[in-house]
């Protein structure tokens, strides 16, 4: 027994031994590497330490590398990619939609076209492909969007061979736009607008007298949907704001072909205004009835409606003898 303590002991003092010498060790490295300069890792932030640490508990892992999840991936991402319209496959896809444009169909290569034009601005193509892109449109009758690219087309591309074209194209597609009279005529004015644009442009074109029937057509449209209005304030016997209305048509629209109808229409007018007036302003609007039916037969002389008008210039001069025997 004794001699068992005696070995621990001994096994205690060697230890507290071992303890001393190891500090000893310690204090001379440190005065080997000063506290001033850190070991590398220790002056990067925590969250980079951390994922330092992570990627290399990764690195030093053997874990075993899943081939197949690693070929899906890459099968994915071609997948991806397949279809789609780059710089790559530029190219084809623009021979593609030439080839959908030559069979005319335009839908299919309008689709190719948007998709190309953005990758093709500032190459020799970027005109081509926008004017294309526009033309697929108009002949698939999407003429808002048709008026619209080519518009835009003549923005972007002012001095090439197909400007012209282009701006003549955009005011056909709006012509065609234009709804019917009795509707809202904003593209119809709109329309207007771009073919006085487009002669002053190109005054010499071989384009202006198709420019100028549109132009015809569209104020003729403006035309009657002033004309009805003339008709329906005279229906309902509105017999000052009929004349208002009916000589301002006769100012924009004198050359219409419906502007004897309106003459007709005014001179009704004043004849039925007159018959409802108190006498003393009888005698004047007769007068204005008569007036009316000279500017009818001056400036309308085949017209149908001077035959009718003679019947009512008949019985107001007949009106006018009577008041004017009445102020004797």
């Amino acid at each position: 027994m004794k001699k068992n303590r005696k070995i621990d002991f001994i096994l205690l003092i060697f230890l507290i031994l071992c303890l001393t010498l190891g500090d000893a060790s310690a204090a001379t490295n440190e005065d080997f590497y000063p506290k001033t300069n850190p070991s590398p890792l220790q002056s990067f932030s925590p969250s980079i330490l951390q994922s330092f640490n992570s990627y290399t508990a990764n690195e030093t892992t053997n874990a075993p590398i899943d081939i197949k999840n690693k070929n899906k991936k890459q099968k994915t991402t071609k997948t991806k990619n397949k279809g789609k319209v780059n710089f790559d496959s530029f190219k084809q896809y623009y021979e593609k939609a030439m080839g959908y444009y030559d069979k005319k169909a335009y839908i299919s290569a309008a689709r190719i076209f948007e998709e190309l034009y953005p990758l093709s601005i500032g190459t020799p193509l970027g005109d081509t492909i926008l004017f294309l892109f526009a033309d697929c449109y108009y002949h698939n009758h999407d003429y808002q969007m048709a008026a619209f690219h080519f518009k835009d087309y003549t923005r972007r591309y002012p001095g090439t061979e197909r400007t012209e074209l282009a701006a003549l194209n955009a005011i056909k597609s709006m012509y065609y736009n234009s709804p019917d009279y009795n509707l809202d005529q904003f593209v119809t004015l709109l329309a207007i607008d771009e073919v006085n644009l487009f002669i002053q442009q190109y005054p010499y074109s071989k384009y202006i007298e198709e420019c100028n029937d549109i132009l015809d057509e569209m104020r003729n449209k403006l035309a009657k949907k002033d004309m009805e209005l003339v008709k329906m304030y005279y229906d309902i016997g509105y017999f000052e704001a009929t004349q208002i209305i009916a000589r301002n048509f006769m100012k924009s629209y004198s050359s219409s072909k419906y502007a004897p109808e309106v003459l007709f229409i005014l001179m009704k007018n004043n004849y039925d205004f007159a018959r409802r007036s108190v006498d003393s302003k009888k005698y004047f609007r007769f007068k204005d009835c008569l007036e009316t039916f000279e500017t009818l037969q001056l400036q309308y002389p085949e017209s149908n409606f001077i035959a009718e008008g003679k019947k009512i210039v008949a019985e107001v001069e007949n009106q006018i003898k009577k008041l004017e025997e009445n102020n004797k």
